[in-house]
């Protein structure tokens, strides 16, 4: 597979989670946002310890693109639509978008949604 992907929060967790559903998505590449990184940061600290969850972040932060002042417009616009979304969420679709890129994750919330890539 040599597409490029936004990778949610819920994605990047299957990877690290080692889920064989996600190793075609591995090898990638990828884009995520400073919020996706934030969300998992602290999910990864509730689940895991704080040296695992910064090594995490910090492995992917890499990935991150730049979030613009209109992108969380847009982001909030699709939000006040799909309530059920975090933030991190529509952010990352609205991102995923913009880069003309397929919204990678799990999240039932996303289940048949255009440009969604929907793997459990």
């Amino acid at each position: 597979m040599s597409d490029v992907f936004f990778l949610d929060t819920y994605a990047i967790f299957e990877i690290i989670r080692g889920n064989p559903n996600y190793k075609p998505y591995i090898d990638c590449r990828i884009i995520t946002t400073i919020f996706n990184l934030a969300e998992l940061n602290y999910n990864l600290k509730k689940e895991k310890d704080k040296k695992s969850a910064d090594e995490y972040t910090d492995k992917y932060s890499k990935f991150a693109v730049d979030v613009s002042i209109d992108d969380i417009k847009r982001a909030m616009d699709f939000k006040s639509i799909h309530r059920k979304l975090s933030i991190p969420d529509a952010v990352g679709c609205t991102v995923a978008k913009k880069y003309n890129v397929k919204f990678l994750t799990g999240d039932k919330d996303f289940e048949g949604m255009e440009n969604v890539e929907f793997v459990k």
